[in-house]
């Protein structure tokens, strides 16, 4: 017994100055990158979070479409997939050789793309065809489209258990929720007006769903998929959702130039941060420290430090930023 115990702390011992030495070597612990798709340039372009510089862009030669939009990594960081609406497809980009890897036609006028939390497949809204395109990672197939019951949707996010999807409908301005066991819409969510920006608490019992037309949050309860409180957001045109990693905090980018901060304990709107222009979708780092904000307009990104709720750092990337993915 003696002889186990002393092995096991040695096996501690040596793990730790492992893990101190690689940090120190700077092998471990590195900084995640941020992926920003720049809509009219048809690139992506490379951050890292660490010294918020751009490190280079996507693909290394040519450009990736003439309207890139909707971004998503895959949970090994080694592969990228970025929506080209103009082409219907979205491309799958090797970020070891920096080049791209496939093409994958999935429909007409795709924008909203996301990975499901096992990381097994994506999940495509397709605006024009009102239905949701489902691929598998592995085989890098279309395994199926979802007719949905609402018009024109955007974003198609699931839930942090993978047993939902929520597809936001701008014209019909609802949001449909999809059992993805069944691949069917089961219920059809009412909201405040052009709802965009999706995004759920990590224990998954409230989504939270930006509305552009009527400047606020529908806070919808994943129980009843009913909405129990519409937040003013202090902002106009809300659009993008991000949540904290601890799920204490929400922020809404507005369209006019500012990002909203939500505290969930009670749902109100605790301060609003000024960005640039036309701020759109948004990622935060997995630490919760930094928020990183696509400014359309401006062609940039902001950077926010969530302590002290302050631009730290702006950083100019190409034209049209349409979001931010981070991992």
């Amino acid at each position: 017994m003696k002889s186990n115990k002393a092995a096991s702390m040695k096996f501690k011992q040596t793990t730790i100055l492992l893990v101190a030495a690689l940090s120190a070597s700077g092998l471990a612990l590195a900084a995640p990158y941020a992926y920003v798709p720049n809509e009219k340039d048809g690139t992506v372009s490379v951050i890292d979070t660490e010294t918020d510089t751009v490190t280079h862009t996507l693909p290394a030669k040519g450009s990736l479409g003439k309207k890139i939009q909707g971004i998503a990594l895959d949970p090994e960081a080694k592969t990228l997939f970025v929506v080209d609406a103009t082409s219907g497809a979205h491309k799958v980009v090797n970020l070891t050789t920096q080049k791209l890897q496939e093409k994958i036609p999935v429909g007409e006028s795709p924008e909203g793309i996301s990975f499901s939390p096992d990381g097994k497949t994506l999940a495509i809204c397709l605006e024009e065809e009102n239905k949701v395109a489902f691929v598998d990672f592995n085989s890098l197939k279309m395994t199926k489209k979802v007719k949905i019951q609402g018009k024109n949707p955007e974003h198609c996010v699931y839930s942090p258990d993978g047993k939902w999807l929520l597809a936001s409908n701008e014209e019909s301005s609802d949001v449909d929720v999809l059992e993805v066991a069944s691949k069917k819409s089961v219920a059809r969510i009412k909201s405040a007006g052009h709802p965009r920006g999706i995004g759920f608490l990590p224990n998954g019992k409230f989504a939270y769903i930006a509305n552009e037309e009527s400047n606020t949050v529908d806070v919808i309860d994943t129980a009843t998929w009913a909405a129990i409180k519409s937040i003013p957001a202090q902002g106009e045109r809300t659009n993008g959702i991000a949540v904290s990693p601890d799920g204490a905090t929400v922020y809404a980018s507005n369209g006019a130039g500012s990002v909203s901060v939500i505290e969930t304990a009670g749902n109100t709107v605790t301060t609003t941060i000024q960005v640039g222009k036309r701020p759109w979708n948004m990622a935060i780092t997995p630490d919760g420290k930094k928020l990183y904000v696509a400014n359309g307009r401006s062609d940039n990104i902001s950077v926010i430090d969530t302590a002290t709720q302050q631009v730290i750092q702006t950083i100019a990337v190409g034209k049209l930023p349409w979001g931010v993915v981070i991992r």
